[in-house]
Formats: C-alpha cells, structure tokens, sequence
C-alpha cells in the first residue's frame, strides 16, 4: 500500500490533461480527493507507529546494485506523510477559490502539484538512499515548475532557476554523501547504515560524507547562507508558497538531518555544524524579515528563521547520543521533541499566514505594507486568523507556538551541559543568541498584523477597497488557526499520537514512543524560559514602536545583499565563460567536431589500453579465415576507399550501403541470421534516409581541374580509430579475468527466458534494459528532429526554394513513375508485411524479434512511398507515428513495470505453456509485449523522420 500511495499522485496527474472535455469542473475539485484519502489512510496507520511496529514495504528493482524500492513508515516518516497530505489538502481546497477556472495553464498548475505531492511522499517514505535521491531531485524539478508557473514574469524564471541551481547542487553534494556511506557500509538502506553507525566514526570518508550530506539538507531548507533562493520562490502563485515553505519542500532538509542522526549524531562536528547553521539562520532570518515592506518576502524570511530554529533544536538534540542514560542525555532529548512540536506548529501557523496574505492581495491587490493599514474593520475574519496565527509564531499564549518556544528556551538554557568539547562558557551563547533572534521573531509577527490590519486605511493607495473573503477561501486557513488552538488546549494528547513517536525515530537506540515521551504544560513555574519570554515581549513591544526611528532595521540596504549579489555575480561569470570557452570548439564545422570526438576516444580508450596493467591482446583460438572472408573485406575495403573521391552524393551513399551489405554477407557466412536481418534493413532504410536528407543540400560541385588536396589530418584520425578499435577486440578477447558470458546465455535462454533465439532473448529479457533506454533515445531523437524541422529559424523567401518546396509537397522526392514497380509493390509490400508479422512471432525461438519486424514493416512503408509517394501513404494508412511511438514506450514500461505487482525486480518476465483451440500446446510469454512495445516504437520512429524530413506534420 505504500508503494500504491506514492504512485497514486503520479497516476491522478497524468489523468489531469484529460479532463479537457470538463470545462465547467474546476481541476481543484478532481484534485481534492487525492490528499484527503491519503491523508485519511495514513491516520489510520497512527496506532502501528506508536506502538513501535511501523510499516515495511520492499520491491526489488536493481538488486545487483544494491538499490530496491524499500519504504519505511515510522513516527518521524508519519508526521511528514500526514503534514504532506493534509496541509496539501487544504492547499488544494484554497487554490479552488484562489486560483479561478479562467486561469491560464491551470491543469497544468496541478499537474505539477500533484508531481510535487508525490515526490514528498518519496522522499519521507524511502529507505534506500538512492531512491530518496532520485525523489529528492524530482521534488526540486516541480518546485521548478511551480516557482515559475508564471512562465512571462521575468521574476518567476530568475526565482525558479535559481532555486533549481542551489537546490540541485546541494542535492548532487548529497548524491555523492550517500555513495560514501554505500563505500563504508556496503548499503544503501537507511536503517542498515545506521545499524553500523558505531563502526563508521573513526572512518576517513566519514567526515566528507557528513559534510556532502548536510549540504543536501541546507540548501534544500535553505539554511544560511544558501537561503537567498527562498525569497525568490515567492514569486509563486500563493497556494505554492503555502504549499512548499510551511509542510513540504523547505522542510525536506529537516527530514534529512533528523533521518541520518542516528548515522552521525555520534560526532561532535556534527552537533557543532547542525546546530550553529540552525542559530546562524535563525538570527539572520528574523532580522532580515523586520526589513521587508512586501507580505510575502516577510514569510519568506520568517520561514528562513523558524527553520533555522528547527535545524538548531535537532543539532542540540543530537548531543544526547554523548551521553546515553543520564540525565544530561534527557535534556538534550527534550530538543528533539521540541524540534517535533515546532515543525507541526510551524506548518500550521505559516500555512494559514500565507493563505493571509493571498487574501490581503487577493482583494487589495497589493502586498505592500506601505500602502496596507485599516483592514481590521473591512476583514474581521481575516484579521483574527491572522492574529492567532502570528501570535503562535510569536510564541505567545495561549497558542501552541508558545509551547514550542518554551521548549526551545529550556534546550538552550540547558546546553550549557554539554562538555565534551570542553565549551562549557561559550555555551551561553546559545541562549543569548536564541533570545535575541526571538526577540526580532516577535517585531516581525507584530509588523504582519498590525502594519497590515491596524491603523489607518489609506484608501487613496489601493485600487480597489478591500472586503471580506468568500467562506470557500476563508475555510483553509480558518481550519488551520483552529489548530493551532486545539493543539495548545491538549499538547499531550498531540504528543501521544505524533511528537513522542517520532522523537523516538529520530533519536533511535531503539527507544519506543512511550520511553520519548515528554509531558507538555503551560505552567512549569518561574523558570529561566519564562523569563526569557516575558523579556522577549517586553522589548520587543519597545522594538514594535521605535525600530522606524533605526535605519538598520527600518527597510533593507540598497541593492541586493552580499550573498544575491555574490549568487549574480558567479552566474554570469560562467556564463560569459561558458560562451567564450564554447565559442573556441564551436566553430560550425562538422569536420571538426568529428575530430574533437574522436580524438578524445582515441585518446581515452587507447590510454587506457597502454596504460593499464595486465591487458594482453588475444590472438589463440580463432576460427581459420577462409577465401570469402577475404574477398568480401577486400569489397569492403574498396567501397569505403571510394567513398571520399565520388563525384556525388548519391555515389557516395551507394558505395556506403555497399559497405554495410558486405557485412550482412559477413554476419551470413557467421551463421547469424538475426544481426544479417537487421543489419540489411538497417541499411535500405538508411539510403532512404540519406537521400531524404541530402535532398535539402546544395549540389555536390567538383572542379575537374584544380587539384585535389590530401588531408593528412583526415587519415591519422581515420587509421587512430580504425586501430584503437581493433585493439580493444583483441585485449576484449585476451584480457578478460572473466568466462564469456555467452556460455550462461546459451545455456539459460530457453531455461529462464522460455526462448530458443539466444540474441533476442538476451534483447528483451537478459539486457531489457538496454533495448528500453534503446528505443526512448530512438523516441526522443525523433522528437528532436522534428522539433528541430518544425522550429526552424525562418529566413528571407527565396523563390527557387519555395518552388522546390511545391515539388516536395506533391509527392515523395523520391516517387517511381515505373508501372512495373508499381505493380510489383503492391505484391511485395504485401509480403514483406506478412513476412515481418511472421518474424515477429516466431522471434522468440526463431530468427527474428520485434526490432527486425519494425525494421520490415518500414520498409516495407518506404518502399509504398517511393512506389505512389507519401501522400499515398498517409492516405492510406491513417496514423499518428508519433502517437505509435510514444504508444510502443508506454506498452514497453508497463510491461516491464507489471513485474513489480508480483513482487519481482523490474524487467523480470514470465513465460508457460498452455493448450489453446486448434493451435494446442502453445508457449506464451510476457517478453511478446515487450517486444510489442519495441515493434510500434521502432515503426513510429523510422517513420515519423521520414514524414518530417519530407516535411508532412
């Protein structure tokens, strides 16, 4: 069911585009139901969390690498899930009034949110390293999409590709963590890695992987200083910031840090790194955030501070793997769980803010505070969410907020019990700095309500005079302040069920959820925490009042800060040195990028052989060389030497399809008539391509009299590769340490695969994978040549092109008038189709497949083309091949997907004999659709190039 739970958004976006033919239903109302169930059958897996027991699900999908479908779902995992699904049900429901059904591209918005929803899910739920990588990535490409769904803002593209580079590199840092850690620990499963966390401290790749892996996790919840890309992402429509920077994506770091605690929290860099980037940001978000005069850059940089403070909750709470069983360890645990409960009140009160400030714009039309003021009375509603919910952000009582905050006063005062680094008079520092960073907390929540809702309404400033939102979108953050209420009235009955199973999961040593638990009050006496609150209120009301008179914290310095400024600077940098260092190799000529390339092989595939130890060149055992092999290289040899003297280009692709008839002879004379099929096919639909596309180039044009010049460069290039190639033949034949895998083909291809055709066994079963990703590049190719035909640059008319195009358009370039090969066409076409079915079928245990059979059939097509011309064709046969081809992809991945419904590795197939009417004992096997898939990609290329060169959409 986890499995089903995080395909389930995937599957419900790609649905979405459909519903074209529903223009009266708004999109929201079909997404809705997606969150609310998941949220719905997550909170029925609470009691299995809070017991210990958690759920476990595992599909094998490249066991050889090390890399399954594991998911895990234990409190920490569950409170994500839950904040994932429910907030971004709420989300949803507000987007519905927020975001009306005439907006542009607004399936496309929840097509992306959905994407979102779904990598979340897999990012929290993932065991394995590699998987949570893949989604971790994902997540950044559809914040991409989200940041810049208004795509015409310049603002939305400079935010979104911003928040794509950071994020991206942190999570590439972090890729190369997890490789790390694989390299120590021999796994990629989270909880076997943290199993060995005792034997891996006094490792030399520890430090780096601790190091790479936090970056990950910073930049990702933009902890200083990777958080300039945060504000940008405001840029936003609201209910994505709603969305991404209270519940989701800004939060994914978090889970990371708090996830791979159990691996380092036994090393005091770790709890140095964590916890003072978590203080850093927090008192650099919160003072930032006095600043701003635009709604959504204050959230942005409250979020940047209530981040900050959650990161340094779990860094401080990381100290108590010091000291294990005493009471000092208590105290630092209490960190966590403080850690715990602010990150659900977080989620809660920033949700409904932002949902605030989406309806201050959304009925003032304006963000900006220097022309806010007086809603109190126009937006009774309004103003009450969002006094509770600064209140809470504030820690005030009597909120959920403050408890949090109490919480994370108490982990700061209590530090000062950390001694293992001999630090004990610096630690007060911790308290200081935390109480100062809540003191700016405080000014900024009052300036939210306050600058916005009280004083004096300047009407002259607004467009419009603001009223009352609608219910609908008054409902979401109504819901959410209401929380924030009902979690303060019973915080034990919260922690029960969510804070004190997932403390447990984050501090791990097998703690269970009633040994995590912490009782949570309002009143615990007059202690240090209560003081600090009570001063926190008192000068930040003196703040509130006079920080105008102060212009270090009045309004934000001219120009972008250091860090934006810095993030500029280096972006254009490698731009401009990206452009001239491009600018050197990329001349425009072909001739010259083919010696770049090959030049590099040569020199990397020779190096290798001179330079490697141990590599010998095979020359035992190879079968005699008869008198046909002779004289058929010789053929070869010769066609390829008259290739560069042709007088035109039409010679010169006949004596290159020569070249590659020789070698299906070859393959022939080899006994393999599979490579001989395909190999023939390949090379009567390659001369019909070359002649498809030489058609477009000038006339070849020779002088007879000037001398031919001899290009020496051309030759040593030539006989390099002629002979690096060559000689890695030979040390492939005499330097393997291995047996030639061709012997388990031989033996297991009927045995495992059902199949007597060796090769195409080892196409669709043993190296599916590589025929797969074969047919998506032959499936992108042809999508790029026709992007590329299609989006061509336009130029001036020229009359004698535009008359060759009239001639293009009346037929195939290449269309017979012969009426004998028009009348044997119809015959042969006929026959080569039936022939190609046969090698179809029978490819599984007789020459043949479903590549060979493609190949047929478009031949057999190009063959009805030059015969009538295309227009014949398509007449004739009435299909979208780009359709056929994106059909032959889907038929391909579902097929190789379906093993994973029976708990087997992806690409794993199935065969058995059955008896059937009138054919009896038949064999049936899951590889024929497979190569089905492979047959209608393969015809849906060949074919759709052919219709794009000819230039036929």
């Amino acid at each position: 069911m986890l499995h089903a739970a995080i395909l389930l958004p995937f599957l419900w976006a790609a649905l979405i585009p459909l519903m074209k033919g529903l223009p009266r239903i708004h999109p929201g109302w079909a997404v809705l139901p997606v969150p609310a169930a998941l949220f719905v059958f997550f909170i029925g897996l609470l009691p299995r969390t809070r017991s210990g027991e958690g759920v476990f699900a595992s599909i094998p999908w490249m066991p050889g690498l090390g890399i399954d479908l594991s998911l895990v779902l234990d409190g920490w995992s569950l409170l994500f899930v839950l904040l994932i699904t429910g907030i971004g049900a709420l989300v949803v429901w507000y987007s519905v009034f927020y975001m009306g059904k005439g907006m542009e591209s607004l399936r496309s918005f929840y097509v992306y949110l959905l994407m979102f929803m779904g990598s979340m899910l897999g990012v929290v739920l993932s065991d394995n390293l590699m998987v949570l990588y893949a989604f971790w990535e994902l997540t950044s490409v559809a914040s991409f999409l989200l940041i810049a769904f208004w795509y015409r803002r310049e603002r939305s593209r400079y935010g979104a590709l911003k928040s794509m580079l950071i994020t991206v590199f942190g999570g590439l840092a972090m890729f190369a963590g997890f490789n790390l850690l694989y390299v120590m620990t021999g796994s990629y499963s989270i909880r076997e890695i943290a199993a060995q966390a005792a034997d891996l401290a006094g490792h030399s790749l520890f430090l780096p992987a601790m190091i790479l892996v936090l970056l990950g996790a910073f930049t990702k919840s933009a902890q200083f200083p990777f958080h300039i890309w945060l504000p940008d992402a405001m840029e936003a429509p609201t209910p994505v910031s709603a969305y991404l920077h209270s519940a989701t994506m800004v939060k994914a770091g978090l889970y990371l840090v708090a996830r791979m605690s159990p691996v380092f929290a036994g090393a005091s860099e770790w709890f140095w790194i964590v916890s003072l980037t978590g203080l850093a940001t927090l008192l650099y978000g919160s003072f930032k955030a006095i600043k701003q005069t635009d709604l959504k850059a204050l959230l942005a940089y409250s979020t940047i501070s209530q981040l900050g403070l959650i990161m340094c909750l779990l860094g401080v709470g990381s100290a108590s793997a010091f000291f294990p069983g005493t009471v000092q360890g208590v105290f630092f645990g209490l960190a966590t769980t403080a850690a715990v409960f602010h990150l659900i009140n977080h989620a809660v009160f920033k949700g409904s803010l932002f949902m605030v400030v989406g309806i201050v714009d959304h009925e003032a039309n304006t963000r900006d505070l220097r022309n806010l003021g007086g809603l109190m009375r126009l937006m009774p509603v309004t103003f009450a969410i969002a006094l509770i919910g600064s209140f809470s952000m504030a820690g005030l009582p009597p909120f959920a907020g403050f408890l949090s905050k109490e919480m994370f006063f108490a982990a700061m005062v209590n530090i000062r019990n950390f001694s293992s680094a001999g630090a004990e008079s610096w630690m007060i520092l911790f308290a200081i700095l935390a109480w100062a960073a809540s003191v700016f907390t405080f000014v900024y929540s009052l300036i939210l309500v306050f600058k916005t809702f009280g004083g004096k309404l300047q009407r002259e400033k607004l467009d419009n005079i603001p009223h009352e939102a609608s219910v609908g979108l008054l409902a979401a953050p109504v819901l959410l302040v209401l929380l924030a209420v009902f979690f303060a009235i019973i915080p034990n009955g919260l922690a029960y069920a969510l804070i004190d199973p997932a403390a447990a999961a984050v501090n791990g040593a097998g703690l269970t959820a009633s040994e995590a638990h912490v009782s949570i009050h309002f009143w615990h006496g007059w202690t240090p925490e209560l003081f600090m609150t009570l001063g926190v209120v008192l000068l930040g009301v003196v703040l509130y009042r006079t920080y105008t008179r102060f212009r270090l914290l009045d309004r934000e310095w001219n120009g972008r800060d250091t860090f934006n400024r810095l993030y500029n600077g280096l972006l254009k940098l490698l731009e401009s040195g990206g452009r001239r260092g491009t600018d050197l190799y990329m001349t425009g000529s072909v001739r010259r990028y083919l010696i770049y390339i090959l030049l590099f092989l040569v020199a990397a595939v020779g190096g290798t052989l001179v330079f490697s130890p141990g590599v010998r060149f095979g020359m035992d055992n190879y079968a005699p060389i008869t008198f046909y092999e002779v004289g058929l290289v010789i053929v070869m040899l010769v066609s390829a030497a008259a290739v560069p003297f042709a007088r035109s280009r039409v010679n010169a692709i006949l004596f290159t399809g020569s070249v590659g008839y020789m070698v299906t002879v070859l393959f022939l004379i080899f006994r393999a008539p599979d490579l001989a099929l395909t190999q023939m096919i390949v090379e009567t639909v390659s001369v019909i391509l070359f002649l498809l596309c030489f058609k477009y180039l000038p006339k070849l044009k020779k002088d007879r009299t000037e001398k031919p010049t001899f290009k020496w460069l051309n030759l040593i290039v030539a006989a390099a590769v002629g002979v690096t190639v060559t000689l890695v033949a030979l040390a492939a034949m005499g330097s393997s340490p291995f047996e030639p895998i061709s012997e388990y083909f031989l033996e297991e291809s009927y045995e495992s695969a059902g199949g007597k055709n060796v090769v195409n066994v080892i196409l669709v079963d043993f190296r599916g994978f590589d025929t797969l990703f074969e047919i998506m590049v032959l499936g992108i190719a042809s999508l790029g040549i026709y992007g590329m035909t299609k989006l061509g640059v336009k130029t001036a008319p020229d009359p004698e092109a535009a008359g060759k195009a009239a001639m293009r358009k009346q037929g195939f370039p290449l269309v017979s008038s012969d009426v004998v090969l028009r009348t044997l066409s119809k015959v042969i076409v006929l026959i080569i189709i039936t022939f190609s079915l046969y090698l179809f079928f029978a490819g599984h245990n007789n020459p043949g497949g479903g590549f060979i059979a493609a190949l047929m059939t478009a031949s057999a097509l190009i063959l009805l083309a030059v015969s009538f011309g295309m227009d014949t064709v398509r007449r004739v046969i009435r299909v979208d091949y780009r359709l056929m081809t994106a059909t032959g992809l889907t038929i391909a991945i579902l097929t190789a997907s379906g093993s994973f419904l029976f708990g087997f590795p992806f690409l794993s197939h199935a065969f058995g004999h059955f008896h059937l009417p009138i054919l009896g004992d038949t064999e049936l096997a899951t590889a024929v659709l497979f190569d089905l898939g492979v047959y209608l990609a393969v015809v849906g290329v060949v074919m759709n190039i052919i219709f794009t060169i000819k230039g036929e959409d």
